[in-house]
């Protein structure tokens, strides 16, 4: 299958790059400095020139505390970049993916969120994702809308990098333990991902990481004895660490899909990361 990927140099960009690549797939992949998707006229003609079977729509604004900032500037991004990419999919008639957050809630309830629940974003980010999840939608009507969490992946910043960085400058963190959600790995979440192009379950799927739901305070503790890092992990609540935009006290996925893509247990996440790691040059 002949796939064209958007923001290929991003976090799950380039692990749905890899995971196509190694199923063979014939990849178009594109960086946001080879093609920028808020450019409505050079999506389309790119799109045309490679053809496509599928696009998938990795492209975003990601930096959830600078969105407060420029909220404009991350919509552009996640909701009109969205918008073009979709509605450049379906002058090809071909179907489109976007990747989407839990972001999109309040994170007010306290049991899983499924895809049928009512989104309520508090934060720009937030936001700015549903907008796209809502322009790709409206735009092409063989879409994936594919909402996960709590990403940690081999190819950019993530949770995991950050907390091994303070324990080996500091000895000791303080993580949040009053946040709770689902850590998703994207290695496993790509292959979820290029999986939905085998069929045409369009809508919107819940994809995150599986296990019991953690805290980011528990999760780090297990970062720690996974890394073998001697690390003091300490306890805090969400205004002890204040952040500008606001984040989901509870955003566990969970799914009403009859026929669901299920991503292994967090925990497996987690040793799958470190070992691909390993194998990484850095």
């Amino acid at each position: 299958m002949r796939v064209l990927i958007t923001g290929s140099g991003g976090l799950v960009g380039r692990a749905v790059h890899e995971d196509c690549t190694q199923r063979g797939d014939d990849v178009r992949a594109y960086d946001r400095e080879t093609l920028d998707i808020c450019n409505a006229d050079l999506v389309l003609a790119t799109l045309e020139s490679d053809k496509p079977e599928a696009v998938i729509n990795c492209a975003a604004w990601t930096d959830v505390d600078g969105a407060e900032d420029d909220p404009d500037g991350a919509t552009a991004v996640n909701g009109a970049g969205a918008r073009n990419v979709a509605a450049a999919a379906a002058a090809l008639k071909v179907p489109v993916i976007y990747p989407s957050t839990d972001y999109v809630f309040d994170g007010t309830r306290s049991e899983p969120y499924i895809e049928s629940d009512e989104t309520n974003p508090t934060s720009a980010y937030g936001r700015s994702k549903l907008a796209g999840e809502l322009a790709t939608a409206e735009e092409n009507p063989d879409h994936f809308i594919v909402r996960t969490s709590w990403l940690f992946g081999t190819s950019g910043r993530n949770f995991v990098e950050t907390m091994l960085s303070l324990a080996s400058e500091l000895g000791e963190v303080l993580v949040v333990m009053d946040q709770i959600g689902c850590p998703t790995y994207t290695g496993h979440l790509a292959q979820a991902i290029v999986r939905l192009l085998d069929g045409d379950f369009y809508g919107i799927h819940h994809i995150a990481g599986s296990g019991e739901e953690v805290s980011w305070y528990e999760f780090a503790i297990e970062v720690f004895r996974q890394a073998g890092a001697d690390c003091r992990v300490m306890a805090a609540t969400s205004d002890m660490v204040p952040r500008k935009a606001p984040r989901p006290a509870y955003s566990v996925l969970g799914t009403e899909r009859e026929h669901p893509i299920l991503l292994p247990d967090w925990h497996d996440g987690l040793a799958a990361y470190f070992a691909d790691r390993a194998r990484t040059p850095a």
